[in-house]
């Protein structure tokens, strides 16, 4: 799915009616949940559409293999017509293919089993009875054979061997039944994303989902301590950039709810010697217009209530590589510029030459500090297989540092990382947005857009330190420096990285 990018710029935050009566107009008459899904069902045909949901259920337990055969790409908008095909397919399919049996001894590449282990699938339908598929393995190791599972059905699809993937993914589901905790969550999530790869359905980032975006946003920060480490290693280095300054101008490049900014205002209202002026310019896509303005009045409110001079302008674009400079403003000469990205940057990756016609416009405006908050991990390699294993390992460190007593955060939280984990695994071209790099791959990006990194320093290593024992306990998460960055790690793997830079003048 394409994404427009045209892009709107506000200081009102305002977003025209036009295009919301069109859209009334042209949903009228149909389920108003399911149109926030992406379905048009008309209320008229509900009980008909549930009564085929429900065969559908009923054959889908024998399996849906067959449908990675197909060549139509099913993300449909009629739901009734969708739900008729697939029925209509897998009748067909029973009258003209036999059960399939895998040996899964058998599989070739890094994936397989180990020696020694078979696991063997079998399906069979009779007139009188069905029996669905049977899995035959040793009770021990049911761990090791989940994760071997995962990768056998990656390297599969890597293959575009989809029936023996299908067959594979569908005994996940009953290897994580055994699992507690993290594995079982993230091997459920992983699941998910190969099977909508294997069968063509993909997730969805629509207008409906946007605010609930922003929601599983917030949940993420509160839970745990990646989002408040990142906010403060980076309002640190700014900090440092504006210690002199009379104006400063921080350009944030995914504003969301703001919670980066109360912290920073607040430290430059204690600055000896008062407060400088401050602005801020906080970009956002255009599904999110109207909560940006919100965010900067709420801001501006702060602002004036600890005496800090506060001015607010929102972007809406769809596109980062849609900014321009005059877009921004900038009053060179009188203002100290900041530039500030928080896993946002990465998204750029999706289109070529999109990360460096960014890079470009930023150069141009000649900040005086970027700060870039990032994920620790390479997502963004060739192959399916090799990204595959690499997130499951980033991913299963991540949720095991959730791990704790249940509560909403959390659980919204393994939402908010769940939804990177079927974007990472079901999509490709440009619907791939989660396309993480390492550290020593961003460098080699910004060195070569000619800037250069700026040393975030011991200091703030120390108080991320204590920040970190006070708010998430000191268990577990690990902070460390390297060359000149920090990175926040859970046991013994850093899972994000913050680095500075700055304009280089001297080519």
């Amino acid at each position: 799915m394409k994404r427009d990018h045209n892009h709107r710029e506000s200081s009102t935050g305002k977003v025209g009616s036009s295009s919301m009566t069109a859209c009334k107009e042209e949903t009228a008459g149909f389920d108003e949940l399911l149109v926030v899904l992406g379905y048009k069902v008309r209320s008229s045909d509900m009980a008909d559409v549930a009564h085929k949901l429900e065969q559908l259920e009923m054959v889908l337990g024998d399996g849906i293999s067959h449908l990675s055969d197909d060549t139509v790409h099913y993300n449909p908008c009629d739901l009734s017509g969708w739900v008729n095909s697939l029925l209509s397919d897998h009748t067909n399919q029973e009258k003209t293919e036999p059960d399939p049996v895998y040996d899964l001894s058998a599989i070739p590449g890094s994936a397989a089993y180990p020696r020694g282990k078979r696991m063997r699938i079998e399906s069979s339908v009779s007139p009188s009875t069905t029996t669905r598929s049977v899995v035959v393995l040793d009770s021990q190791e049911t761990g090791v054979r989940l994760v071997h599972a995962l990768l056998a059905s990656a390297e599969s699809v890597q293959q575009n061997n989809f029936k023996l993937a299908d067959a594979l993914v569908k005994q996940v589901g009953l290897l994580a039944s055994s699992q507690t905790g993290a594995m079982r969550k993230v091997a459920t999530y992983f699941a998910e994303g190969l099977a909508r790869r294997i069968y063509r359905i993909y997730p969805r980032d629509d207008v409906g989902l946007s605010s609930f975006s922003e929601t599983l946003h917030i949940h993420f920060y509160e839970s745990c301590p990646y989002l408040k480490f990142a906010h403060f290693t980076a309002n640190q280095a700014m900090l440092e950039a504006f210690a002199t300054a009379e104006k400063v101008h921080v350009v944030d490049l995914g504003l969301n709810q703001g919670l980066q900014w109360p912290a920073l205002i607040q430290a430059l209202a204690l600055r000896p010697g008062g407060p400088p002026d401050f602005r801020l310019t906080g970009i956002g896509s255009s599904l999110t217009g109207d909560s940006i303005q919100e965010v900067g009045w709420k801001l501006g409110q702060l602002a004036s209530t600890i005496g800090v001079n506060f001015e607010f302008k929102s972007i809406v674009l769809n596109n980062l590589s849609d900014l321009k400079p005059e877009m921004l403003e900038i009053q060179t000469g009188s203002e100290s510029v900041a530039v500030n990205s928080v896993f946002e940057i990465h998204r750029l990756l999706a289109n070529p030459g999109s990360i460096e016609k960014f890079l470009s416009t930023i150069k141009s405006i000649k900040p005086d500090i970027v700060t870039v908050v990032e994920q620790e991990a390479n997502h963004n390699g060739a192959g399916f297989l090799d990204r595959f294993t690499e997130s499951l390992h980033y991913y299963s460190s991540l949720f095991d540092s959730l791990e704790g007593p249940p509560s909403q955060d959390r659980a919204m939280s393994e939402l908010y990382l769940g939804r990177q984990i079927l974007n990472l695994v079901a999509c490709e071209g440009e619907d791939r947005v989660e396309r993480h790099e390492t550290l020593v791959q961003w460098r080699n990006r910004f060195g070569v857009a000619g800037f250069k990194p700026v040393n975030i320093g011991s200091n703030a290593y120390k108080q991320a330190s204590m920040l970190l024992a006070l708010n998430a306990g000191a268990d577990g998460y690990k902070v460390e420096e390297n060359e000149g960055c920090l990175l926040l790690g859970w046991q013994t793997r850093p899972l994000i990285a913050t680095s500075a830079w700055r304009f280089s003048r001297v080519e």
